[in-house]
C-alpha cells in the first residue's frame, strides 16, 4: 500500500544532510533525547541546525515528599468522604430519631480528622505558594 500525499510538500525532508561526530558529542545528544521533546538524533539535529527551540524537561525532585504527602491526604479525604456518603445514605433511609441521631453522631465522628487534614493541607500549600510565587 502506498504512502498518502502530503498535504504541505514544502515541509517534508526530502534532502539528506550526513556528517560524523564524536563519540562525546554523540552522548550529548542521546542524553538532550532523553531530556527533550525529541524522539530521535536526527531530530535533535535538524533542530540544532534550523535553529528552532528544543524543549528540555526538567524534574525537580526537592517536591517529590510534598506530592507524595499530598496524594497521601487526597487519598484520606476521599475515603472519608466515601464514608460520609454512605452514612448519609443510611440516614436518609432511616425513619427512626433514634437512628438518625446515630448516623448524625457519626458523621460529626468522621469530620474531625478531615479539619486536621484540611489544616494539614493549607499548611502545604502555603509553602508550596512561597516556593512558587518568588518574585525573580
Amino acid at each position: 500500500m502506498a504512502r498518502r500525499k502530503s498535504a504541505n510538500p514544502e515541509k517534508l525532508y526530502t534532502c539528506s544532510v550526513r556528517t560524523r561526530v564524536t563519540a562525546v558529542v554523540f552522548q550529548r545528544l542521546e542524553k538532550m533525547i532523553g531530556k527533550s521533546d525529541c524522539y530521535s538524533i536526527g531530530e535533535v539535529a535538524r533542530k540544532i541546525l534550523s535553529n528552532q527551540e528544543i524543549k528540555v524537561f526538567y524534574v525537580d525532585a526537592s517536591l517529590d515528599q510534598t506530592m507524595e504527602q499530598l496524594a497521601l491526604i487526597r487519598k484520606e479525604l476521599k475515603a472519608i468522604g466515601i464514608n460520609i456518603n454512605q452514612i448519609t445514605k443510611r440516614y436518609n433511609s432511616t425513619w427512626e430519631e433514634k437512628g438518625k441521631a446515630f448516623y448524625a453522631i457519626k458523621v460529626t465522628e468522621l469530620f474531625n480528622p478531615v479539619e486536621q487534614r484540611v489544616d494539614e493541607l493549607l499548611k502545604i500549600v502555603s509553602q508550596l505558594a512561597v516556593v512558587w510565587l518568588q518574585k525573580s
